[in-house]
């Protein structure tokens, strides 16, 4: 009895480490012989810079990969390696003062050369992608003529420039390319660059949470001068602020400019008195709160936002469909409910309430500030 319980163990400790070795590539198998059984149109695709590629199959694997970061360098290295799998070579560019420099590549001849390269910002996909916040299909002609002549372009001439968003801001520039074979999964790009920034917010919010608010400084705003009291706007770490380009030169300080529409913090000083207050108010929508109902208002912007990205990120055949079809609310309306559900139960009896930053960002970021496709299920 004794010998057979023995043997039971081992047949079982077998079966196991044999299942482990070959779960990944039976999940592989598994959804490509779904997709392939599906009717057209109907499995998850879209037609994107390689001519139409479908979704790869083990995109849920690479986002889980970037969501196992816990540095910023770790979350952006995982990006660049999942999305090695979805195009032959691919980049990223660091966005810093409206200029471009590279930071790392994969599938280049050389990929140290990347490094500190600059781009053209003045034309072409990279200015589209970086004045639109969109991605930027386009051919290899249309791209920085020093790019071209210094890597060469891909075989099919098909490139993609994605921009990485941090706080509503382009941080960084994507670009990807088939290279000799012709590997290039538009879809999929788009989807590990959205996740990528949803998951650099979420890590930064969580570092945040561990500091002192009093010790910390936004990445994207400017320190003022020592005895200067200073109202800012709650932000995250900048995950390029030690990337210095080599080829850039240090300028000696500017003046600080008037006070315009991008100024996210106002000093004021005993001599500017209420003529420097009245164009922050225009800047700052909570320029007349307290610090501490401003500070709820901006965490649950910011709330808001992430889950309405992480809906996005998991439907987007969905949200296609749904923009098409004018039915958009009624596609998805489990996963907004149950959001709405989680942003309630944390920002609904705080001094955001009245603000309905969810409800918002679902208009502004699923409809695109279109009313018309979440349907006639929806109401505001």
């Amino acid at each position: 009895m004794a010998e057979s319980k023995e043997l039971e163990q081992i047949i079982e400790r077998a079966v196991a480490q044999a299942l482990d070795r070959q779960l990944p590539k039976l999940q592989g198998e598994i959804v490509e012989r779904v997709l392939a059984a599906l009717p057209p149109g109907s499995a998850a695709s879209a037609s994107g810079a390689s001519g139409g590629a479908s979704i790869h199959p083990s995109l849920v694997q690479a986002v889980a990969a970037i969501h196992t970061g816990t540095s910023q360098k770790e979350i952006l290295r995982a990006l660049l390696d999942a999305s090695s799998a979805c195009a032959q070579r691919v980049a990223l560019f660091v966005v810093k003062a409206g200029a471009a420099t590279g930071w790392q590549g994969r599938g280049f001849a050389d990929d140290d050369a990347i490094k500190d390269f600059p781009l053209d910002m003045s034309a072409g996909p990279i200015a589209h992608a970086y004045q639109n916040r969109a991605a930027a299909p386009a051919n290899i002609a249309e791209m920085d003529g020093r790019f071209v002549e210094r890597f060469s372009g891909p075989a099919n001439e098909q490139i993609l420039i994605l921009p990485l968003l941090l706080k509503e801001k382009v941080a960084a520039l994507l670009y990807g390319d088939g290279g000799a074979e012709g590997l290039l999964d538009a879809p999929s790009l788009e989807i590990l660059v959205m996740a990528t920034s949803a998951w650099l917010e979420v890590a930064s919010l969580r570092k945040q949470a561990q500091k002192d608010p009093a010790d910390s400084v936004p990445s994207f705003e400017r320190p003022a001068p020592a005895p200067v009291p200073v109202q800012t706007v709650s932000s995250f770490a900048d995950p390029f602020a030690a990337h210095s380009p080599k080829h850039i030169t240090p300028k000696a300080p500017e003046p600080e400019p008037e006070p315009a529409a991008e100024v996210v913090e106002v000093a004021h000083s005993a001599s500017a008195g209420a003529a420097a207050s009245a164009p922050a108010a225009a800047t700052d929508p909570f320029a007349g709160l307290t610090p501490e109902d401003a500070d709820t208002h901006r965490k649950a912007q910011r709330f808001a936002r992430l889950l309405v990205d992480e809906i996005k990120l998991y439907n987007q055949a969905k949200v296609n469909e749904g923009r098409r079809h004018k039915d958009l609310y009624d596609r998805l309306k489990d996963d907004i409910e149950k959001s709405r559900a989680t942003y309630q139960k944390r920002y609904g009896s705080s001094a955001a309430a009245a603000g309905d930053y969810f409800q918002k960002e679902v208009v502004r970021s699923l409809a695109e500030d279109d009313l018309s496709v979440m349907g006639a299920s929806f109401h505001l």
